[in-house]
């Protein structure tokens, strides 16, 4: 699949995700960003809290399919992006989701703030 183009933290953030490499996913970001993952939940502060994130989520499927952009659009420093995520939990079912990731790149090229948009109770009905 040709993915959509985007700055290179932000595609960064989407390989990392599909190859569930934590630290990859992690190193998309700023020292001090924050991360809200869903928005309505408390954010995720800094490069290591991030990463603790990334890597309690991973292990909780057997594969963790990772994130797959569809579009992205790009204004300034400011870049929105449509996914699909998809995993397989650790008993054999399915998870499908999806949502809309809004990302502030930082003068370093790092994304300095993401706020994902997804239905997490949709998420976690899957789970159950």
């Amino acid at each position: 699949m040709t993915l959509p183009a985007m700055p290179k933290s932000v595609l960064q953030f989407f390989t990392a995700s599909q190859k569930g490499d934590a630290d990859a996913w992690a190193d998309a970001f700023e020292e001090h960003a924050t991360f809200h993952d869903p928005v309505g939940t408390d954010p995720i502060e800094g490069r290591e809290a991030i990463r603790a994130f990334v890597r309690s989520v991973i292990p909780s499927f057997d594969p963790f399919l990772g994130l797959t952009p569809t579009e992205a659009h790009t204004v300034g420093d400011s870049v929105a992006v449509s996914w699909r995520g998809a995993a397989v939990s650790l008993d054999g079912k399915p998870v499908n989701w999806s949502g809309i990731n809004i990302y502030e790149i930082g003068e370093t090229g790092l994304i300095r703030e993401a706020k994902a948009y997804f239905n997490r109770s949709v998420f976690e009905a899957q789970l159950r």
